[in-house]
């Protein structure tokens, strides 16, 4: 899913409130882990995950692992934190179009 500028500035500014509801532990990107992102973004479209590690490449590796396997497009990256964005069967959020 491909999100325009003006779009992901949208999703920014609903996400900026947002606290994370995935916070990935010491076993790192499960197939559990997976699941609850799954769960959420199902629910609630937008979210935000929290992914551990000190190192930069790990966390890239994990969230391009995380966008593949859910499909969902990512918004922002800041530090350890991802938002994430994906429609819901019934989408609740409105994005505007291009």
């Amino acid at each position: 899913m491909q999100l325009s500028t003006k779009q992901k500035q949208f999703l920014k500014s609903k996400a900026h409130p947002l606290k994370p509801v995935v916070l990935l532990g010491a076993n790192g990107l499960t197939e559990g882990v997976l699941a609850e992102i799954e769960l959420a973004l199902e629910h609630h479209e937008l979210i935000k995950v929290k992914v551990p590690g000190d190192e930069r490449d790990m966390r890239v590796a994990i969230s391009d692992a995380i966008i593949r396997e859910t499909k969902a497009a990512l918004v922002q990256s800041i530090g350890k934190t991802l938002v994430l964005y994906r429609p819901a069967q019934e989408p609740k959020i409105r994005i505007p179009r291009s």
